[in-house]
């Protein structure tokens, strides 16, 4: 039998620990919380893979952009109805193919990216 629990990651910093699950979503970054945070974007075609369970879909949605997110457990449900709002796809992912240590090495990477808003 499969394991339907999707990909998480715990974030410890200082004193606070938290955990955040792995999705796929074709909302944009304007439905995110504040504590979502994109790990990587392409087309719906590419990100559909990482998802759990199979998800059809027509050429037009696979040209769709879409994305990896990690998003709070806490805020879980709250994300859900936003992207639900806006009638836009979430889904779990598979967390053979998005394990626990890719989702920490690319969180890693994200933390390091400069910001867009650092000056020279």
């Amino acid at each position: 039998m499969k394991d339907r629990t999707t990909s998480a990651v715990d974030v410890t910093i200082g004193g606070q620990a938290r955990c955040y699950h792995a999705f796929i979503t074709t909302a944009p970054v304007t439905f995110d919380r504040p504590s979502t945070l994109t790990l990587y974007e392409s087309s719906f075609d590419e990100v559909a893979g990482f998802a759990a369970d199979p998800i059809p879909f027509d050429h037009s949605l696979g040209r769709t952009p879409a994305r990896l997110v990690l998003i709070g457990s806490s805020d879980e449900a709250l994300q859900r109805a936003r992207y639900g709002e806006g009638e836009y796809l979430i889904a779990p992912t598979d967390p053979v193919l998005v394990s626990r240590n890719t989702l920490e090495h690319s969180l890693w990477n994200r933390l390091a990216a400069p910001s867009i808003t650092e000056v020279d």
